[in-house]
């Protein structure tokens, strides 16, 4: 991963004032050149800011003769890359701060002219905060644009958990507004632009369940060639949570003839970083072969004492009638950056399907 001053350092800033003096006929943006100077020990988000600030401080106030400058400044090939972020950023304020509907949609208008030399995703979450309803409105308009680029900001920008984004409080409590911009675009072209569509409609998956899989099955009866790929990537954190509404609609309903068997942990007490092993028998005992997700869920203790459960993927079998599938996993307890264990009894459950069939249980050493 690239480190913020590789991605917007001193050179960079450098060469966006430039692009800035030509446009606006200015011998030097002070202001803009010398926001380097608070670089150091700053995220890449932090820098945005400092030069968005500078921006908005040396550049006119109004909307118009701002979006006069980005649009001269746009001429120029050089105008493209991470110095597009803190102008995005800039564009979002100056066009919100004077309460004005046509600065506002003139703003929107200059994002999306913007949005191709890098992308304009971060700074649209301004305009979601001023005004969500004619925000979305206007990006509804941007589905039928002639640009991928344009049109993946329209579902890109407008999702609840962007990566990178700061949350949306409004949006996130109203996961259904954006249904209708992910209705114009969930059979796109564009695989860039249908992939956010999918990655959206996971993030409203997390807040409403029954939104997001009533929404793919309604897609799914009017589908295209890419539309079961796009809900199964949509889909991907309810099927591994084993939401049973979601695994029907992709055809693994509840395992009513399937069984496990012969269910067994390798030890009772896990040492601190260690690992465990269980292994046990799926048959089908139905008189059809039938496909099958497989998933195991741990129960970690947490801090308080309590536990949560965290599922993981096993795998996805096809079982032939009267035929035992024998399936054996090692999972490790060796410390990582995104989980702390702590001691106490823990328990292992194997998933079919959504459904829980069997379950051990041990003990994590400290």
């Amino acid at each position: 991963m690239p480190t913020a001053d590789e991605l917007l350092g001193k050179s960079v800033v450098a060469d966006l004032a430039g692009c800035l003096e030509r446009a606006s006929g200015q011998t030097r943006l002070a202001l803009v050149r010398g926001s380097t100077s608070e670089f150091d020990g700053m995220s890449l988000g932090e820098r945005t800011r400092v030069v968005r600030d500078a921006m908005t401080a040396e550049l006119p106030q109004d909307l118009p003769a701002f979006a006069e400058i980005i649009r001269r400044a746009l001429s120029e090939e050089t105008f493209t890359g991470w110095m597009i972020w803190p102008v995005t950023e800039a564009v979002a304020v100056t066009a919100t701060r004077s309460g004005s509907e046509s600065d506002f949609d003139e703003g929107m208008a200059l994002l999306a002219e913007l949005t191709s030399r890098l992308t304009a995703e971060f700074a649209i979450r301004t305009f979601l905060e001023t005004n969500l309803d004619r925000s979305l409105a206007i990006a509804l308009t941007w589905t039928g644009h002639e640009d991928e680029h344009v049109r993946r900001l329209a579902t890109e920008g407008t999702r609840t958990r962007l990566p990178w984004g700061r949350r949306v409080k409004e949006l996130t409590a109203r996961p259904e507004s954006t249904i209708a911009i992910l209705d114009e675009l969930y059979r796109d072209d564009s695989e860039y632009v249908r992939r956010s569509v999918a990655n959206h409609l996971n993030d409203l998956s997390r807040a409403d369940a029954a939104l997001a899989v009533s929404t793919a099955k309604r897609w799914l009866q009017t589908p295209d060639s890419n539309t079961l790929k796009i809900v199964k990537h949509a889909l991907r954190t309810l099927i591994k949570a084993g939401d049973p509404d979601a695994l029907s609609l992709l055809g693994f309903s509840p395992p009513t003839d399937v069984v496990v068997e012969g269910f067994v942990i390798d030890r009772e007490i896990v040492d601190a970083g260690g690992e465990l092993t269980f292994d046990f028998a799926v048959t089908n005992n139905g008189s059809e072969s039938v496909t099958v997700v497989i998933d195991y869920i741990v129960h970690h203790v947490k801090a308080n004492g309590t536990t949560t459960p965290k599922v993981f993927k096993l795998t996805t079998r096809t079982l032939e009638p009267g035929v035992p599938a024998r399936i054996a996993k090692r999972h490790s307890f060796k410390p990582i950056s995104t989980r702390k264990y702590y001691a106490g009894d823990h328990a292992v459950e194997v998933q079919i399907n959504g459904v829980r069939q069997v379950r051990g249980e041990f003990r994590l050493e400290a």
